[in-house]
């Protein structure tokens, strides 16, 4: 059965409605999931592997029957794991229908059908009676129901439900006990991703500076976390202002609570400096000793940092304090870890919390419109000088004194820039309410409410009113639009540029004038993981998820490339990279398509796993900005990503098997179209040793 599905285009602007088979969003789903990743940790499998065994044994030790509930089942691995242990019967809850059958087959071909119920239901549905899903009480809770800030994904709520309805008081509970840890620190670039710096632009009459709204400093942010590769950041990057403090704990094996509550702990700063970030992580104890320890730490607060298992379902939580603080070396502080039922965020006190009744126990909104607009790395980006530099001398080599400008990006501040460089009018579009009111707040801020033309409106309606019959001299745009997820998705701005082509003036510049596709085959340090089959984990066959996986990634927008930060995934390039497209804004959309084929060689030895794929924008023809790369590859083929903004990733099929030795292909095929109707770029890229077939016989968008 095909169902119509309104998508909206985020290269074109336009709303279309495609057909796309009726279980489109479960291939999504799957195809996007994180179940790849935790079959591949070991470090995880091992741990629950090992605390279900002494959870079964210390039942069977009392002369009872080993019941187990394993709530958010999956694949149905800790099931499986509890049936071999010993357990008598296990009831493995599935909400998501896909997975529920794909557990229950799984379940069958390793041969735990007659000791494994699979329920497809949410387990606060579930029933216990003669008539229930569950004759009885089960006295062993097992559960996976964590993510990366622990009770983000509803673990609270469900245990609070399951210790009330579905288990004996005082089960045994794997994980048995959680603690989140929290660490204060420094870090003008974490800061970055989360306020506005000023920012400084150099004119041929001096400095002027655009300064942020009161209120864009006095918000305490998005609720939000950050969840990141905290490993990744540089220690460079911050100052450790107190030790790692455990601020919380939750015992699994008792009733357990959804309400809001705070914890706080006493600590002296270790150094004196600004606290501005939180970084936190947890561990689970799968067992009441503390004997078997699973734990999301960075190295730095890892037992053991060579022996670290890397993932990417669980990482690290960065969190921002409403406020950066001064803090002073011995100075007797009290941090303070808030949580209700699905969300975590701190705050720094004078005093602890039962002595101060200021302590907020809401979690924080945005009321300045900024955290709901730019993103973290969007934060980053504005704040990166640098990058402002380059864009003050680009528009320098364009501007004239009459110069009529049209900005044309959401959120952008580069109006601001035209003016203070000097441009008689400034007109800036906005299409979203919100970035209409944040740019409002941000030219009052600098007394330019009265100084650049802010426009409510989509770019395509605009009208010679709008612009009061003025010709545009220059358009201008970063580019940058909140729809985009893919780096080429911002080729709106040429669409842009040719709606708004009757408002251009003769010789009008455009800036950037033209862009690149551009493309380097990479070996991934760990990334690979989340797309290589399983097969055998912990002794147990999950073939059946693999190949669901499979088949999930068969569909259209499931083969398509991936955004990912890379700067959080450490590659190697094998190949040079290679210029695959260019568009020229200076012409308008062709009606035509703009194809490339080729073939880029491997010039390092390794396993290719994917081609990564970005945009640079060539503001003129001597200064360019890359999303991608920022410098050649070292020696070793280490790549320097663009920290701001996600590379897209075209994993090879299948993903190479790490066990295999080094050599294969030399050459990588590929052929890329630009669908100027669509504005769709299908892409295709071939190890030379997979089988020989037409490229793009299976478009990808």
């Amino acid at each position: 059965m095909k169902i119509f599905c309104s998508r909206a285009n985020p290269t074109t602007g336009s709303v279309e409605w495609l057909e796309e088979d009726e279980h489109y969003d479960y291939h999504q789903e799957i195809a996007r999931s994180s179940y790849a990743d935790m079959l591949h940790d070991k470090d995880r499998n091992v741990k629950y592997y090992q605390g279900i065994r002494a959870a079964v044994s210390r039942v069977k030790d009392r002369g009872q029957k080993a019941l187990v509930l394993d709530i958010g089942t999956g694949t149905g691995l800790l099931s499986m794991m509890a049936v071999t242990a010993g357990a008598d019967f296990c009831y493995a809850i599935e909400v998501f229908k896909p997975m529920a059958a794909a557990a229950a087959e799984i379940v069958e071909k390793n041969g735990f059908r007659d000791k494994i119920m699979v329920i497809n239901k949410h387990s606060t549905e579930v029933t216990v009676g003669p008539e229930g899903d569950m004759p009885c009480r089960a006295n062993i809770l097992v559960t996976e129901l964590f993510d990366t800030e622990l009770i983000g994904e509803g673990a609270l709520p469900s245990y609070e439900h399951a210790h009330r309805h579905l288990v004996e008081e005082n089960c045994e509970a794997v994980p048995h006990r959680a603690t989140v840890y929290a660490q204060l620190v420094e870090s003008r670039r974490m800061w970055s991703w989360n306020k506005l710096f000023p920012i400084r632009v150099q004119t041929s009459l001096g400095e002027q500076v655009i300064v942020p709204p009161v209120d864009l400093e006095n918000c305490p942010g998005a609720p939000s976390v950050c969840d990141i590769q905290l490993n990744q950041v540089s220690p460079a990057d911050f100052t450790v202002l107190s030790d790692v403090l455990p601020m919380f704990s939750i015992d699994f094996s008792k009733q357990v609570s959804s309400s809001a509550a705070c914890h706080s702990r006493q600590f002296e700063p270790l150094t004196s400096g600004r606290a501005q970030v939180v970084l936190s992580w947890w561990d689970i104890e799968m067992d009441p000793e503390g004997k078997i320890r699973c734990t999301t730490a960075p190295f730095w607060a890892h037992s053991d940092p060579e022996e670290m298992q890397w993932r990417d379902h669980w990482m690290q939580c960065v969190y921002f304090l409403p406020q950066e603080e001064p803090v002073v070396q011995g100075s007797a502080l009290c941090l303070v870890a808030h949580h209700d039922d699905y969300c975590v965020w701190y705050s720094l006190q004078r005093t602890s919390p039962e002595k101060n009744e200021r302590v907020h126990q809401m979690r924080p909104v945005c009321d300045c419109q900024a955290h709901l607009l730019w993103n973290r790395p969007r934060f980053g980006e504005i704040n990166d000088q640098d990058r402002t530099d380059r864009y003050i001398q680009a528009l320098s080599t364009v501007l004239k004194p009459d110069s009529v400008c049209l900005c044309v990006s959401d959120g952008s501040l580069l109006s601001v820039l035209a003016h203070h460089l000097g441009v008689e009018q400034v007109f800036t579009v906005e299409s979203s309410a919100a970035s209409h009111k944040l740019l409002r707040k941000i030219f009052k801020a600098n007394h330019l409410e009265d100084k650049i033309n802010l426009i409510e409106k989509r770019p395509e309606l605009l009208t010679s009113e709008d612009l009061k019959d003025r010709k545009v001299s220059l358009l201008l745009g970063e580019p940058f639009f909140t729809t985009s997820l893919l780096p080429w998705h911002n080729l709106y701005f040429w669409y842009v540029r040719t709606a708004v082509d009757r408002h251009l003036g003769p010789g009008a510049v455009v800036m950037p004038q033209a862009a690149s596709l551009h493309a380097v085959v990479v070996e991934f340090r760990d990334l690979w993981r989340i797309r290589s089959p399983c097969g055998d984990c912990e002794g147990f066959d999950v073939h059946v998820m693999d190949d669901m996986i499979k088949r999930a990634l068969d569909f259209r927008e499931s083969k398509e490339a991936e955004p990912h930060p890379l700067w959080e995934y450490p590659c190697r390039s094998l190949s040079e990279p290679r210029q695959i497209l260019a568009f020229d804004f200076r012409q308008l959309v062709p009606p035509r398509l703009l194809c490339a084929e080729g073939t880029m060689e491997l010039r390092r030895p390794g396993r290719s796993h994917a081609a990564v794929l970005w945009m640079e924008y060539h503001l003129t023809p001597e200064c360019t900005l890359s999303t991608g790369l920022l410098e050649p590859a070292d020696p070793e083929g280490g790549c320097c990503w663009n920290p701001h903004c996600k590379q897209a990733v075209y994993f090879f099929s299948p993903v190479p098997d790490p066990r295999a030795p080094l050599g294969g292909p030399q050459t990588v095929s590929y052929a890329v179209e630009f669908h100027p109707d669509t504005g769709d770029i299908t892409m295709e890229f071939r190890l030379a040793d997979t089988p020989d077939s037409p490229l793009l016989s299976n478009k990808v968008a």
